[in-house]
């Protein structure tokens, strides 16, 4: 054996050796210590965020937003209402995108000016009065969130479909407003799922 061909044994000893522990360190060894980190430390974002509800079952997560309608796909009056969603047939997290329409396409014009039509005369208010979060969807379609003053537009609309004083369902808004990120960062938000689910354990 020549040695050029001991030395291209060597390196491709050297290299599998390599490969092994590399495969081994990082694919292996990493990926259980930062589970374990993660269980420890985080378990709830770690496994989803989940939402359970008074009997611990899953009803969703609370960073994935989903649809509150009835088979027709009409909205369920006594639910507050996300905003819309351009993923797949809607908040598919298969298939999470914005409809990436620029703002002069005539398509996205046209549908938002359906969607405020729609959304003023669903919850009775005027045009004017729909914020922008109503009738555009966010760019991965599947925020789970809302902004404050569409859910001040839905609040008479749930209240009355409960049978629930307009203050007592406010009084749930304000509690499941989160305030900016670090106090500074982006706007107030209410999740959707979560104050649905405050209102349907109200009546339990």
């Amino acid at each position: 054996m020549n040695t050029s061909t001991r030395q291209a044994g060597r390196t491709i000893w050297v290299a599998t050796r390599a490969m092994a522990l590399f495969t081994i360190v990082l694919g292996v060894v990493y990926t259980l210590v930062i589970t374990l980190v993660g269980q420890l430390a985080l378990p709830a974002q770690a496994n989803g965020s989940m939402v359970t509800d008074t009997q611990g079952s899953p009803v969703g997560s609370s960073l994935i937003g989903q649809s509150f309608a009835d088979a027709e796909g009409d909205p369920l009056p006594e639910y507050f209402q996300p905003r819309p969603s351009a993923a797949g047939d809607g908040y598919d997290g298969g298939a999470s995108s914005g409809s990436n329409y620029g703002p002069e396409n005539a398509d996205l014009i046209e549908a938002i000016t359906e969607r405020k039509t729609q959304v003023a005369e669903f919850n009775g208010v005027a045009e004017e009065d729909v914020p922008v979060d109503a009738v555009t969807a966010s760019s991965s379609g599947l925020d789970p969130h809302i902004s404050p003053e569409y859910a001040a537009i839905q609040v008479a609309r749930v209240a009355e479909e409960r049978g629930l004083s307009v203050d007592d369902v406010r009084a749930l808004v304000a509690a499941h407003t989160n305030g900016p990120d670090l106090g500074y960062l982006g706007a107030s938000t209410v999740n959707v799922l979560e104050l649905n689910l405050a209102l349907d354990e109200r009546e339990e």
